[in-house]
C-alpha cells in the first residue's frame, strides 16, 4: 500500500505547504498517524505549522541528507500540536543542500531511505517540495510512491505542467519506476466564473480520474491559519477550506483503500 506521497508542482503559488499541512492534519484527525516532510528551503511548512526554530540537537532536514552515513530518522522529527502528527523540520540551511548534494553519492537517493523508515511508524508520509525541479525535488519524487499535484483554478495552471509530466518520466525511468501521479488537486477554485469551468473542463481532459472530486476554494481562513502556526481544521473548523481538507482527507483515504483492493 503506497504511503508516501510527494505534493509538488514546480510552479509557486499553486497551494503545496497548504495541501500539505491540511491534508496531514485531516488524516491526523482520522486517526491516523502523519510525518510531513519540509523540503523547501523557504521553509513555510515548518512555520505553517507553528515549529519555526524548533528541531532536535541531531538537526533539521538539511543534516539528515548530507549526513556522512544513514542516520537514524526519528532523530529529527518533531511533534507538533495536532495529535497523530509529527514533522521533519526545515530552516535556511537547506538553501545550500542543492549544491552540496551535487558531490555527494547517491546524491538523488538521500532522502529515500530516511523516508523507507518512517513507515515502520507512521500510516502516511507527506513531503512538501520547492517550486522547482532541482536536487530537493528530485529526491523527493525517488523517495515517494505517489504524487499529489495541486493546480490553480486560473490561467495559468497548465503552465509547465509538460516539464513536470517529462520530469516523471525520467524518474520514472531511472531512479522510481513504481512511482504514479495519486492524484490533481484543483485549487483556489471558483466555479462561478467561466475561467474556473473552462480550466477544470481542461485539467480533467487531460487527467480524466486523476482529478480529486474534491476541490479546494479560495478561503480567508486557509490565508490566515499559516500566520497562527495552525491547519485551518484548528484555526476555524467550520470554515470552508477546513470542510474542503476534510473532505479530500476522506477521498484520499478511499482511493488508498480501491487501490490497495485491486493490487489484492
Amino acid at each position: 500500500m503506497k504511503n508516501i506521497f510527494a505534493i509538488t508542482n514546480q510552479k509557486g503559488g499553486v497551494g503545496k505547504t497548504t495541501t500539505t499541512i491540511n491534508l496531514a492534519a485531516s488524516l491526523a484527525l482520522a486517526d491516523q498517524n502523519v510525518l510531513i516532510v519540509d523540503m523547501d528551503p523557504q521553509a513555510n511548512l515548518t512555520s505553517g505549522i507553528g515549529k519555526k526554530g524548533s528541531f532536535r540537537p541531531a538537526g533539521t532536514v538539511y543534516e539528515a541528507l548530507t549526513a556522512d552515513s544513514e542516520p537514524e530518522i526519528a532523530e529529527f522529527i518533531v511533534p507538533t500540536d495536532v495529535a497523530g502528527l509529527s514533522l521533519l523540520p526545515a530552516d535556511r540551511n537547506l538553501t545550500g543542500a542543492e549544491v552540496e548534494l551535487v558531490s555527494l553519492v547517491q546524491r538523488e537517493r538521500r532522502l529515500r531511505p530516511l523516508l523507507q523508515q518512517a513507515k515502520t511508524n507512521f500510516d502516511y508520509v507527506l513531503i512538501d517540495t520547492p517550486p522547482s525541479l532541482g536536487l530537493l525535488t528530485l529526491n523527493a519524487l525517488v523517495a515517494a510512491e505517489g504524487m499529489i499535484i495541486p493546480l490553480t483554478c486560473d490561467y495559468f495552471a497548465l503552465e509547465g505542467l509538460a516539464e513536470l509530466m517529462t520530469t516523471l518520466r525520467r524518474v520514472q525511468g531511472a531512479y522510481n519506476p513504481s512511482l504514479e501521479i495519486t492524484g490533481v488537486l484543483l485549487t483556489m477554485a471558483d466555479n462561478r466564473t467561466n475561467l474556473g469551468q473552462q480550466v477544470t473542463k481542461e485539467v480533467k481532459d487531460f487527467f480524466g480520474d486523476k482529478v480529486f472530486g474534491t476541490r479546494i476554494p479560495r478561503n480567508i481562513r486557509l490565508a490566515e491559519a499559516p500566520s497562527h502556526g495552525l491547519p485551518v481544521i484548528l484555526h476555524d473548523v467550520k470554515s470552508k477550506g477546513a470542510e474542503a481538507y476534510l473532505a479530500l482527507a476522506r477521498e484520499f483515504l478511499l482511493r488508498g483503500q480501491n487501490s490497495h483492493a485491486g493490487e489484492m
